[in-house]
């Protein structure tokens, strides 16, 4: 959207609806769909929504395959379809798969972006043409006719959404290509089926790319990329939720690109090509033994987990402080964690998010407490006393209808400010203190959606607000940079957007502070463990039109300790805190203190 247009702050913004709006005056883009039917998958209808809503782009030609007619299949019973299966050499080596999926098709949430939906209503008045095309099994090439008539629509993309491999003239029918999706990350998993490799490989990511076709399979220009975790699962649908909910964004964002900027600009911002690292150099479904050599030792495993640790465990948070130390950022060699003192929470209760500041000379911490029993967090704050404990922790924020965490604390002029991560209250709040350290009161509410992890700092007379969408889930999320002349707003879309689409440093880790006439932004990476370990970037370029970073250290779990995961750091004067992860019997946490 137009930087210098504000925020709407009085609706609920989804993070693509930033993209909808171009300020540019070129004429709207011509797009055409490839399709299959009018009945697509939710990750689809969402994309056509996008474009439909937009103020640039106008979809100009549905292009339908036009199926051969078969005659109809005889009814069959249970008993005769079992032994085709078993008659049927293909099916009988994908059986395994075909009754996998069978099963994880249970597991799929009712917002799963894969869920069909009919789009007829959506897709009417639009002209359409059928077309049989030329090829046999899995390649398909467009007949002569059905090239001049595509060609005449005089179009700027075709997007694929339907046909298999496309081959031939088709590929240069409009005039900057067919974008297609492919779910996988191109470095790594060329074919399929999607995101279900990643599990069998235990790949700590996986990745979804927006590309222009070549006759190359999966090799064509990468238009974007975006990383997101591998869930630790069996389920390929739930692997997928946010991998494709979280790239539903990728072609109204580059279709933005395109008309404000031009197809140069978008060849500037593609992702480099890369020697391809996969173990396969297609995947394609798993046969019977795959499947088993895959399942086989994660359900041993889960078997003796049941029998030699029937206890339930959870990720139980702890704040960790140093005091006089030599601050993490200041070490020339790797980061030590040495000297940091774990606090434990009180019993039923874990901490996380720290953050410090100082309030009439004395060093001050603000921090979730989640509560087991409720499943709910609070923000509660402490003195910390010369030895690094907490002096009487204090519930000072808390919403019995939501969920707070992340207390990013700051003073602006003479007064303390708070954002609370309250994602599931679809608001970026700022709270005022009227009377510290209890007392706060809601000053404005800055964006509507659900965000998480919102930083907001001042440079440069400017004031700039970075936040990771979590539409429909963080999982899914982008991290996202805003800038505004006052503290209250209103908020203007920074043109670099997204500042990254990577689950590995997409989301804050605590504020961004000042070292060495440097501006450093500390982030968390999710992949494989939520809370993995925690990097400090330099913000090398901030202004107005653009924004760059690039990290300086990187901070792990101490591999002495228990601790296997950390995701927040915060610092003032000679004070650090940070906050961990440990495995703990749920039973543990609940009765008394470690």
């Amino acid at each position: 959207m137009d930087e210098s247009e504000p925020l709407d702050r009085s609706i609920v913004q989804s993070p693509r609806s930033f993209w909808r709006t171009s300020s540019s005056s070129h004429p709207p883009l011509r797009i055409g769909l490839l399709l299959d039917g009018v009945k697509l998958s939710r990750f689809f209808a969402t994309i056509i929504e996008d474009i439909q809503a937009s103020n640039f782009a106008k979809i100009e030609l549905l292009i339908f395959r036009k199926f051969a007619e078969k005659p109809p299949e005889p009814a069959r019973s249970p008993v005769a379809k079992a032994a085709r299966r078993l008659l049927h050499a293909d099916l009988r080596k994908h059986a395994l798969y075909d009754q996998y999926l069978r099963l994880d098709e249970r597991k799929k949430a009712s917002n799963h972006p894969l869920k069909r939906v009919d789009c007829s209503e959506l897709l009417a008045g639009i002209e359409r043409i059928e077309v049989e095309p030329i090829g046999k099994k899995f390649v398909h090439r467009f007949p002569p006719e059905a090239l001049e008539t595509i060609r005449a629509r005089n179009l700027d993309v075709l997007l694929r959404f339907g046909f298999n491999i496309l081959k031939g003239d088709i590929l240069t029918a409009a005039r900057y290509g067919v974008w297609s999706y492919h779910h996988g990350d191109n470095e790594f998993f060329r074919g399929g089926p999607p995101h279900f490799w990643e599990l069998c490989e235990n790949a700590p990511l996986s990745g979804v790319i927006l590309q222009v076709l070549t006759e190359d399979l999966d090799a064509g220009l990468v238009l974007c990329k975006s990383l997101f975790a591998t869930e630790t699962t069996v389920s390929v649908s739930r692997n997928r939720f946010p991998a494709y909910w979280g790239s539903t964004d990728l072609v109204i964002r580059k279709l933005n690109e395109l008309h404000r900027f031009g197809w140069n600009h978008l060849l500037e911002r593609a992702i480099p090509a890369a020697p391809y690292q996969g173990k396969k150099k297609i995947y394609r479904s798993p046969t019977n033994f795959e499947m088993v050599r895959w399942l086989a030792p994660v359900m041993a495993q889960k078997a003796v987990r049941r029998l030699f640790s029937p206890k339930a465990q959870v990720q139980h948070w702890r704040i960790g402080v140093r005091m006089n130390g030599r601050r993490l950022f200041e070490h020339s060699g790797p980061p030590d964690l040495a000297g940091f003192r774990w606090l434990e929470p009180p019993a039923g209760y874990f901490w996380a998010d720290p953050f410090v500041i100082e309030h009439d000379g004395r060093p001050w911490a603000f921090f979730e407490e989640y509560s087991y029993q409720h499943r709910r967090a609070h923000i509660s704050c402490a003195q910390i006393a010369d030895d690094g404990t907490f002096l009487s922790p204090t519930r000072c924020l808390a919403n019995d209808q939501h969920h707070y965490s992340y207390p990013h604390v700051f003073r602006a002029g003479s007064e303390l400010f708070m954002i609370p991560e309250g994602a599931d209250s679809s608001t970026v709040d700022l709270y005022r203190c009227q009377d510290f350290p209890t007392r706060w009161t809601l000053q404005a509410t800055l964006l509507r959606g659900r965000y998480v992890d919102t930083s907001m700092w001042q440079h440069d007379h400017t004031w700039w607000l970075m936040t990771t969408s979590a539409d429909p889930d963080a999982r899914s999320g982008s991290l996202l940079l805003f800038y505004s002349d006052a503290l209250t707003g209103p908020w203007h879309f920074h043109p670099a957007n997204p500042i990254s689409t990577d689950i590995r440093n997409g989301r804050n880790a605590g504020r961004v502070f000042e070292a060495n006439s440097q501006l450093v932004r500390p982030s968390q990476n999710c992949s494989g463990i939520y809370g993995r370990n925690l990097t400090l970037n330099r913000i090398t370029e901030l202004t107005r039109e653009t924004y760059s970073e690039h990290p300086l250290l990187t901070i792990e779990p101490d591999a002495a300790s228990a601790i296997n995961g950390i995701h927040t750091y915060n610092w003032c004067g000679l004070v650090e805190l940070i906050d961990g992860q440990t495995k703990m019997p749920l039973k543990r946490v609940l009765l008394s203190n470690a």
